[in-house]
């Protein structure tokens, strides 16, 4: 087929790999088959121009008619975290979750003192004598970037809590953390600031999407066997992860129909199970210089 250009989620363009494609289903579990199948009916319908989310949308509505529906909901991560917000508390709940299962303690909106102001920190954990102080950046949309404003901000916010008078306010580092991706000038600024920032697929191999998918703590709203109005109804109560809804009786006492619960709680299961030679602990790294973009 002649190359296609597609818009991604923050208006640039770029050419249309099916390998991408087929990566991220591979990604979620697909077999063989199944990618080939759907490949090949997006390169049949795709358009030049067209936008990523709608070659997302056209993938996800495939894979949610083959025999394993929960393949469907591991695909749809990104979005599913997305749909954590409006408000972004529920996205430093999640955060404070992903951090536990690989070692961290957490504790968010915790009010500390600094040498010169006092501020609220979204999320601080605590791990092997490390103290940070995280700064959880939401967004809802999948084309909006976090830039070098809100580095220049958090850097300060936690030199100064590094400063604290106050032995119980002091952190020994800041890290900002985003479901989405970071400025070119936000990553300068921060590798030569040393600041740790941790975005959707930044740094390489190390961002939240790989913290997401090795420690298995996917978000409430991955689910496709849930609606929305339960969903809502969930995360109201705090309740953020797939694998807190593993318990049938939760799920009844929050609306869902009795008849529903074993397929909520099968997909929520295959969620949480790790694949062969997927499980591995994240340990931070600081963003260094061969991740300039």
């Amino acid at each position: 087929m002649h190359q296609v250009w597609i818009t991604k989620a923050d208006g640039e363009r770029e050419p249309f790999d099916p390998h991408k494609l087929d990566s991220s289903l591979a990604r979620a579990g697909a077999n063989t088959a199944t990618r080939a199948d759907i490949v090949a009916r997006v390169e049949k319908h795709i358009e030049d121009g067209m936008r990523t989310e709608e070659i997302y949308s056209h993938a996800f509505d495939m894979l949610r008619k083959t025999d394993i529906p929960a393949i469907a909901a591991r695909y749809s991560i990104k979005r599913a975290v997305f749909a954590l917000g409006p408000s972004g508390f529920p996205f430093e709940q999640f955060l404070a979750e992903i951090l536990k299962a690989h070692g961290w303690t957490t504790c968010t909106g915790v009010a500390l003192t600094g040498r010169c102001a006092p501020h609220e920190v979204d999320v601080l954990a605590e791990k092997n004598g490390k103290r940070v102080g995280i700064e959880a950046k939401f967004h809802n949309e999948p084309g909006g970037k976090t830039d070098i404003k809100d580095a220049l901000y958090v850097q300060a916010r936690y030199e100064d809590l590094a400063r604290s008078p106050e032995k119980s306010s002091r952190v020994d580092e800041g890290w900002l953390v985003t479901n989405t991706r970071f400025t070119r000038n936000a990553i300068r600024y921060a590798q030569c600031s040393n600041l740790t920032l941790i975005g959707w697929d930044y740094p390489h191999k190390r961002g939240l999407m790989d913290m997401i998918e090795s420690a298995r703590v996917h978000p409430l709203t991955a689910l496709t066997s849930l609606s929305d109005s339960e969903k809502h109804r969930l995360m109201e109560n705090n309740i953020v992860l797939c694998r807190h809804v593993q318990n049938p009786h939760l799920l009844e006492e929050y609306g869902v129909r009795p008849a529903r619960i074993p397929s909520v709680m099968e997909e929520a299961k295959y969620l949480c199970s790790p694949f062969a030679g997927e499980e591995k602990k994240f340990t931070p790294t600081r963003p260094l210089a061969s991740h300039r973009p």
